[in-house]
């Protein structure tokens, strides 16, 4: 692990996100500062991430030994595709890994399976990233989801499971951001891994779900959303179970 554990930052030890744990996946940071994408309500830089304080504890690396027999997750904060070349460089010794995107630069150029998320954002509620011909890495897309922006979300699956592409439904919770006065009811207060948000209820979940029941390519981030649900990904499968996919397919072109 030499020259990567010296990107590591002061603080000495990797710090494992807790939504992650259990499953398999580990998660890594090459990179120091935030994301330019700038969503709201980023857990990552929201000043409430397991990362704080950033300029402490980022880059934030797992070990070469730590990371055998995992998947790891590049930049489950920050993008991919932001100072590329590092992370590129600094995630090359890991066998199993993928890479996350908000920025549909060159995703065929990532040596690994690629998450590209369609609309980050400003884009959130209005128009997304259109790929035409995805590249054979593509891992799945990741649409960010509320009870406000369906129209968007189903013309999303459309476009993108018509061309084989899973999709999978990343239901936003609110921190800071209002919530229009006739979505309320389908939002509560409760806690999402370690900080209380405004999460979507179980019934409106299921609302949304049922719109692409009949969809094989459609998936939820997480088993359950909701007040009866978890968040956890140790319970869910989807980025393992299209990461080895991905590999698979790769190995044919």
């Amino acid at each position: 692990m030499k020259g990567v554990e010296g990107q590591m930052g002061k603080g000495k030890n990797y710090i494992e996100n807790p939504k992650t744990k259990g499953s398999g996946i580990l998660c890594c940071i090459p990179q120091k500062g935030v994301c330019p994408v700038g969503c709201a309500d980023c857990f990552f830089q929201s000043g409430r991430s397991f990362l704080e304080p950033l300029d402490e504890n980022l880059p934030n690396m797992p070990s070469l030994k730590m990371s055998r027999g995992h998947v790891i997750r590049v930049n489950d904060g920050n993008d991919s595709n932001n100072n590329r070349e590092l992370v590129l460089k600094n995630t090359e010794q890991y066998a199993d890994k993928f890479y996350n995107t908000s920025i549909p630069r060159d995703l065929a150029g990532f040596n690994a399976p690629v998450v590209l998320t369609v609309n980050p954002g400003h884009m959130t509620h209005s128009r997304f990233h259109e790929l035409e011909v995805p590249p054979t890495n593509l891992m799945f897309v990741r649409v960010r989801v509320n009870t406000w922006n369906l129209d968007l979300v189903k013309y999303v699956v459309e476009h993108y499971t018509s061309r084989k592409v899973p999709v999978v439904l990343t239901f936003l919770a609110y921190y800071k951001t209002g919530i229009p006065a006739c979505e309320e009811k389908n939002y509560i207060l409760r806690k999402r891994t370690l900080n209380e948000y405004r999460a979507i209820t179980t019934e409106a979940w299921r609302g949304i779900m049922k719109m692409f029941e009949d969809n094989p390519l459609v998936h939820s981030c997480g088993k359950i959303e909701g007040d009866k649900g978890s968040t956890g990904c140790k319970n869910c499968g989807n980025c393992l179970r299209e990461y080895f996919a991905t590999r698979e397919r790769m190995k044919s072109v």
